[in-house]
């Protein structure tokens, strides 16, 4: 079971970066994030932080 919450947290860091980074940049409509710099900003800083946490992730379950 060692490593499963960080997975989940570090796909759920991903999935949600990237959501708000293509909400961001205006491709998905229909938000008050549509087409604001800010989250075109801070979804790759967040999906970054995800891809490490799934890395540290896998790393912790291969002990």
């Amino acid at each position: 079971m060692r490593g499963w919450l960080t997975l989940t947290l570090g796909l759920l860091a991903l999935v949600v970066g990237a959501v708000w980074t293509v909400q961001g940049l205006g491709y998905v409509s229909g938000s008050v994030m549509t087409d604001e710099s800010f989250w075109a900003v801070l979804g790759p800083i967040v999906a970054v932080v995800g891809l490490v946490t799934l890395w540290l992730g896998l790393r912790s379950r291969r002990r």
